[in-house]
Formats: C-alpha cells, sequence, structure tokens
C-alpha cells in the first residue's frame, strides 16, 4: 500500500515539473447565466464562445447546475457566445470586449426559447432524441422513448448502437466482449452471467440515460477491453417535495408486471431521496442442439429442451446530501435488492448412429431455486476548492452480497422402444454463496494555469468470494455427499490504484495524456482439493486523447489507451453445473487477465454526424468456447485464455430530419474479428471474419402530445472464437401520450413484433459438429403508466458516483 501512495505522489510531481512557472489559480473572467423559459437555471446547456473579429471557435463549456457558465480569457478583443440546449433554439448573445488583460466581463442573463412551434394547428413539441453523439460518449436516452417501456435494462442494451447481447447474455460493443457495466458510475464487481441477471431485473422506468464510452480516460478503472457503459438512473432534477410512480403491465406468452415509487424532498441544506421497484416475471426459452460426437462409430445427439423461469425482483435505493456550505457536500448511499425466483427445464435426447436413428434416449428434468440478496452503503464528500472548478471528492463503500443456488436434476435413460436402461438417477446441489467488497477512492482535479488541468486520484478495493458446492445423489432412497463434484472455492483480490491526467488547452486543439497504475494481488484457493492460484502484479496503463477544430461544423479526435480484463469471479470458480449428463458448464481457475491496445479516430461534421474508425489488439483473451469431452461423448462450456485477437471496426452514425413531424437516427457499425489459439485443447484454432450491425430509431410527433417510434435491428452473421454466430433482427414500435398536463404519461410498445430475435450458432472449433438453436420470449406486448407529483422549487440534487463501481460488476442477484 506504501508503495503505491508514493508512486502516485512521484507521478504527480512529475507532472508539475516543467511548469512550475504556471501554477497560479486560473479563475473564469468571462461569465453568464442561461435561465429557460420560465426564468428557471438551465443546467448542461452548451455555451461556445466565439471572437467577434472572425466567429473562431475560442472555448466551449457546459452551465452548471445554477444555469451559470465562466471562461478564463486572457486575450484582448471582442466576444460573444451561442447557447443550445436539447428542446430550445441555438441563442445568440451580445458582444462584450476584453480591453485589458484578464478584464471581467459578464455576457448577464439569457433566457433560450423553446423550439415548439405550430404546425397547421398542430403543437409540435422538440423532445431529446433517442441517441445523442458527444465528444467522447454516445448517451441513449431511454426515459423519452415508448418503445423502452416496459422492458428490462438487458433489453434495453440490445437497442444500444454497437450493442449486442448473444444467447447466454454476454455483452458485446462494436463486436467485442469485455464490456464494464457501471451503475451511475459504479463498477458492480459481478460475472458476466450475474450482471445479465442484475440488469434483467432492472426496469426502464428506473433508467434515464445509458452512456457508450469506447475508449475511456485514465480518471476511470482499466478493466473493459471494448469500453464502458454506464447506466444512469433516475434521480429527481427539482427541489421541494416531489416524486413520481408507475406501472407496467406486459403479456407474451406469459404475464410480467412491474412498478416503482421515487421520492425527493429537498430544501437548502437537505436533499433526501429514494425509491423503491417491484417486478414479476415468467418467461420461457427452447432451445435445440443436434452435434455428432467423434468415435468409432461417431454418435448422433438430438437435443430438445423447455424451461420457464419466475422471478421476484425488489429493488431500492435511499439516500441523503447535506450541504454543509456553498463548497462542501457530505453524502450517504444506501441501495440494494432481494430476488428469488425458480426455473423449471425439461430436457429430451435422442442418441443413435445417425440423425435418423435412435436406439437411446435420455429423459431429463431440472428445478432450480434461486435467492440473491445485496445491499451496499457509501458514504461520500466532495469540496469546491476555488472559483475555478477545482475540487476534491472522497468515497467509502461497503457491500454484501448473498446468493443461494438449488438444483434438482432427474435423468432417466430409456432404449428406443420406452424400456428403463437403468433406475433413474437424482441428483441436488446446494450452492450458497458470499461477496463481500470493501473500496476506497479519493479524486482531486485543479487548474494549473489558464491552459493546464490537472486530475490525480487514488483507489483501493477489496473483494472476497466464498462459493460452496454440496452436491448429493440418492442411493438407495437415501441422499448422500457426492465427492466427485462437491467442492468450496474462496478467491480474495485487492486492487491498488494510482492516476493523473493532464490537459493542456491551445487555441484548436486539446490533449490530454493520462497515466494509471494498478497493482493486483489475488489468491484462488478450491478448498476440497487444497488447489492454490495466486497472482502478484503491477500494470501501466497510459492513454492519449487528441482533440483538434478544423473549423465550426469539422473535428477530428484520436486516442489510445491501454486497458485489462481480470477473469470474473464465476469464470475462475472450477465448479461443474449440469444441464444432463452430456451437456455442462465448467469454470477455469487458471485464467490469466487478458490485455488490450486501443486505437480510435474519430471526425464529427457539423457537431451531429460522426465517423470513427478504430483498431484493437487483446492478448491471452478471455473467450467464452464450446469444447467436446471425448472421454464422455459431451459438449462443455468454459472459459479460455487465447493466443490473441484482432479488432478493425468502423462506427458512422447518422441523424436524419425528415419532416418536421419526423426523425431518425441510423448507425451502422462494420467490424472484422479474428481469433487465434496454437492449442486449444488439443487443436489449432485460427478464425476471422467482418461482420456489421445496423440500427434505426424512427421518431414521430402525431398530435400535440402524441408521438410514436419505430425501430429495427439487424446483426450479421459473426465468429466469435469457437462460435459461428447467426444472423439477427427484430423490429419494435411504441407510443407514448401525455396526460393531465404532462403531469402523466401513457406508453405502449410490442418488442419484437414478427417474433423474429433468436440465438442460433454451430461451431468454429475443429473436428467438433454441433447447430445450436435458441429462442427466448421475444414477442411481447406492454402497457406503461406514470404519474408525476409535488413541488419543483430548488436546484437540482446531485448524482453521486461511489467507489465500489468496478468491483460489483462481479455478483449474482
Amino acid at each position: 500500500m506504501k508503495t503505491i501512495y508514493k508512486l502516485s505522489i512521484i507521478m504527480i510531481a512529475l507532472l508539475f515539473t516543467g511548469n512550475l512557472y504556471a501554477q497560479t489559480t486560473s479563475k473564469p473572467n468571462v461569465t453568464g447565466t442561461i435561465l429557460d423559459e420560465n426564468k428557471k437555471p438551465v443546467d448542461y446547456a452548451t455555451v461556445v464562445l466565439y471572437k467577434a473579429a472572425d466567429s473562431s471557435i475560442v472555448k466551449t463549456g457546459f452551465t452548471d447546475q445554477n444555469g451559470a457558465f465562466g471562461f478564463a480569457v486572457a486575450s484582448k478583443g471582442s466576444y460573444f457566445y451561442k447557447a443550445s440546449n436539447m428542446g430550445y433554439k441555438t441563442t445568440k448573445s451580445k458582444i462584450v470586449t476584453i480591453a485589458e488583460e484578464n478584464q471581467k466581463a459578464d455576457f448577464g442573463s439569457v433566457q433560450l426559447v423553446s423550439t415548439s412551434q405550430n404546425l397547421k394547428e398542430v403543437t409540435i413539441a422538440v423532445t431529446k432524441p433517442l441517441i445523442e453523439r458527444k465528444m467522447d460518449k454516445v448517451v441513449m436516452n431511454v426515459s423519452s422513448s415508448a418503445v423502452m417501456t416496459g422492458s428490462n435494462a438487458l433489453e434495453v442494451l440490445q437497442k444500444a448502437p454497437g450493442v449486442s447481447v448473444d444467447q447466454n447474455d454476454n455483452i458485446s460493443m462494436q463486436g467485442k466482449q469485455g464490456v464494464l457495466i457501471q451503475l451511475d458510475g459504479k463498477q458492480t464487481y459481478m460475472s458476466s452471467a450475474d450482471v445479465a441477471n442484475l440488469l434483467r431485473n432492472m426496469q426502464s422506468s428506473e433508467i434515464e440515460t445509458i452512456e457508450l464510452i469506447t475508449n475511456p480516460s485514465s480518471k476511470y478503472d482499466a478493466s473493459g477491453n471494448s469500453g464502458i457503459i454506464n447506466i444512469k438512473t433516475k434521480k429527481s432534477k427539482a427541489g421541494g417535495t416531489n416524486g413520481s410512480v408507475n406501472a407496467t403491465a406486459g403479456y407474451g406468452k406469459n404475464f410480467r408486471g412491474n412498478a416503482g415509487l421515487n421520492l425527493n424532498h429537498r430544501t437548502e441544506k437537505l436533499n433526501l431521496f429514494g425509491n423503491y421497484n417491484y417486478g414479476r416475471t415468467k418467461r420461457e426459452n427452447t432451445i435445440a442442439i443436434d452435434r455428432i460426437s467423434n468415435g468409432t462409430p461417431d454418435t448422433y445427439f438430438m437435443q430438445d429442451g423447455l424451461s420457464n423461469r419466475k422471478q421476484q425482483n425488489n429493488n431500492f435505493k435511499a439516500g441523503l446530501d447535506y450541504f454543509i456550505d456553498k463548497k462542501n457536500t457530505i453524502g450517504l448511499l444506501v441501495n440494494g435488492y432481494f430476488n428469488s425466483g425458480t426455473e423449471f427445464a425439461t430436457n429430451n435426447t435422442l442418441i443413435g448412429p445417425s440423425f435418423q436413428t435412435v436406439d437411446s434416449t435420455l429423459a431429463s428434468t431440472s428445478l432450480q431455486t434461486n435467492k440473491y440478496n445485496n445491499i451496499a452503503y457509501n458514504l461520500n464528500y466532495k469540496s469546491i476548492l476555488d472559483t475555478a472548478g477545482s475540487e476534491i471528492s472522497a468515497d467509502f463503500d461497503y457491500s454484501k452480497y448473498s446468493g443461494n443456488d438449488g438444483s434438482d436434476y432427474t435423468n432417466d435413460y430409456l432404449f428406443a422402444n420406452g424400456n428403463r436402461i437403468r433406475p433413474i438417477n437424482y441428483t441436488r446441489n446446494n450452492t450458497p454463496s458470499k461477496i463481500d467488497i470493501k473500496a476506497f477512492k479519493v479524486d482531486y482535479n485543479v487548474a494549473l494555469s489558464k491552459t493546464i488541468k490537472l486530475e490525480a486520484g487514488l483507489k483501493s478495493s477489496w473483494v472476497k468470494t466464498d462459493n460452496d458446492l454440496q452436491a448429493e445423489e440418492l442411493l438407495n432412497n437415501i441422499w448422500q455427499n457426492d465427492t466427485r463434484r462437491s467442492n468450496q472455492f474462496v478467491y480474495d483480490e485487492n486492487v491498488n490504484a494510482a492516476y493523473t491526467n493532464l490537459n493542456k488547452q491551445f487555441k484548436n486543439t486539446s490533449i490530454q495524456l493520462g497515466l494509471r497504475v494498478e497493482q493486483t494481488n489475488s489468491k484462488g484457493n478450491l478448498i476440497t482439493t487444497n488447489t492454490v492460484v495466486e497472482r502478484s502484479y503491477w500494470d501501466f496503463f497510459p492513454t492519449l486523447f487528441v482533440q483538434q477544430t478544423l473549423s465550426k461544423n469539422n473535428q477530428l479526435g484520436f486516442s489510445y489507451s491501454r486497458r485489462i480484463d481480470r477473469p470474473s469471479y464465476d469464470a475462475l470458480n472450477p465448479f461443474i453445473y449440469y444441464l444432463d449428463q452430456y451437456t455442462y458448464n465448467q469454470g477455469n481457475p487458471f485464467l490469466k487477465p487478458q490485455y488490450t491496445n486501443n486505437l480510435e479516430l474519430s471526425y464529427t461534421l457539423m457537431q451531429k454526424y460522426m465517423l470513427s474508425v478504430g483498431y484493437s489488439k487483446t492478448t491471452d483473451v478471455i473467450t467464452e468456447v464450446l469444447l467436446p469431452n471425448e472421454a464422455q461423448k459431451a459438449l462443455y462450456q468454459t472459459n479460455a485464455n487465447l493466443a490473441k485477437n484482432i479488432s478493425y471496426n468502423a462506427n458512422l452514425n447518422i441523424p436524419v430530419t425528415i419532416a418536421k413531424w419526423w426523425s431518425m437516427n441510423n448507425n451502422l457499425n462494420i467490424f472484422y474479428l479474428s481469433f487465434e489459439a496454437p492449442d486449444l485443447a488439443g487443436q489449432a484454432l485460427k478464425t476471422g471474419k467482418t461482420s456489421f450491425q445496423f440500427k434505426s430509431q424512427q421518431s414521430f410527433t402525431i398530435v400535440s402530445g402524441l408521438t410514436a417510434e419505430l425501430n429495427g435491428s439487424y446483426e450479421s452473421p459473426l465468429d466469435y472464437g469457437t462460435l459461428k454466430l447467426k444472423e439477427r433482427y427484430s423490429i419494435d414500435a411504441g407510443l407514448s401520450k401525455s396526460l393531465m398536463n404532462k403531469k402523466a404519461s401513457l406508453k405502449l410498445a410490442l418488442s419484437d413484433i414478427f417474433n423474429t430475435y433468436k440465438n442460433n450458432l454451430s461451431s468454429g472449433y475443429p473436428g467438433l459438429k454441433y447447430e445450436v438453436r435458441q429462442k427466448n420470449e421475444s414477442q411481447i406486448g406492454r402497457i406503461s403508466f406514470t404519474y408525476r407529483f409535488g413541488k419543483n422549487e430548488i436546484k437540482p440534487a446531485r448524482r453521486r458516483s461511489t467507489g465500489s463501481e468496478s468491483e460489483q460488476n462481479r455478483m449474482k442477484n
């Protein structure tokens, strides 16, 4: 610990060297305030400062929660600005003149004008588009979408540009897995499977926006080789006492529903907030697997399965912010969930010397029950150090998770004529698990001069997981311990990090250079067999960002970053989970971390059209693979380190306004992926394929307060490691009606209108032949009602990003 803190001090000291002459605090001398049509502050409005002489851009910034903005301008001359925000016309200010260096100038307050217009006696109000392009990320405005209503967070992610979710709920961005999922800036420290469970249990009514960050800076945890997806939940932006209630009902083959309550109370010194959401779902999944097991002779398997899963979810969040004074705030946040469910599955496998001839059958049933509970605490502090925006913040986090999975299996082996080959085999598992997370972080930023800004920070996290597999088999009518499968796996991980970013602003160029250092200590202990895997290593993660303004309507950007992905907890867990005797899942405690170098070049036209091209290389890439077990004639799923993965990608985003009542956003993502492994279970693997994803979102204003959406997506065939994925496509539609003087809204949605979305795949592993056809319940109609109530009088509450965000992406719920 001492070493990491010493190193961080050295890093910061090095950045200070050579800039000592410029360490006077830069204060904004050009200021102003932006108000809406009701004379209330507008936060996050874009303000662009121009030279009056040639209309060249000087600086760009955003208003704060009080609607205020400020620029540090040293040069003499005349200036004006343009302010813009969604739903308002771009407003040009008066011209002010600075006659002396660092002279103060105040533009005063300016009111923005709403873009609502009359069109043939129909009022058309501009709303936020579904997709927004910003300098360093793509933002999807979930709360303003009718199509998203009643969906869960995992279904919402499938509609995000460049994002896809495969048949095992692995999330990919720009064709690559290894995405870091954050909630309100917090890493979740969960496995990919558990993140999928968490997102499946979160309703779209809880989500404000989703941010897609393909190349994060050094301030973020170095995890996530393909970038970060940050899901920002709703939090009231108004004061007084206010809130909302919502309820959704949906039906496909089964009924599902959810309801929620959000409350916020704010005074000048204290902000209290909280929400609770309840969901109840039932969903169906079908799977069919045809495969050939090599032998003398070959054995053919034809497997059909049906599962029904019921789930009850309870999610909650409560917190407070206490404003000590104008510069210092302390906050407390508690959130968690307690969820439970069951899944009943039947599986029938026909076995024979060909697909046309059957000589035996395996009939399997399983009943799985699960309970997941998590509660997390966050204590935070923030202090604004000066008027130039320098600040320091600190977070202390503790999270405790407990879960219990229970499974009962029945396997019945039959001849083709229906006679029993052997007595029915009964087995059962009980798998209690616990995860404890502790984290601490501190962030500091300061203006070293008028054009130089420094960010620095420290973070430490400690995670302990304990999984206990208690397997039993029924013998002579007595349940007996199955020593072949029973085991306990304990995993400890400590990551210590320090980072720094130095940003230099030139006339038309911005350069940010960053470095993050992480020290990792881990220990995996398979207690029953006394198998211990320990690792301790240091890593350096440099980043470079360059933004170049060519002209008012043309900007170029370049970024480079190095990133790491550590194996998720469930991937390291060596336990075996059976679908049946011939199909199972197994962990790999010997997985190593993977490392990725990312390069990206972007071009923005007219501040709305954007093209980016990128390249990445990942070594020891952690990949989900399907491999044969020749001895048992079985097919099993596990994670393995492949030698390398090369990726080339291009992303084009084109928003189009066809008419005043009709707009669309089109996103095309083209990428080439290749994987190499000289020895994967005795075979050499080398694959490469070019694929693309296209998504189009159409928005229509029908009459005042009534809007419609029509969204479509297509994903071409894709090769990923040992898997060959077939094409996927779907169309969704929705309607949204504003009611009760905009205090309420009614939304209707139909997902996968033509019931075309399915997951089909085949083998990309040499010598292994199989085909998998999987269909989830995706054609679902939903109706949702939301009502907002209360006063809105005081400035917004702040959103808090805590310190344990990177660690919670790896747990169950």
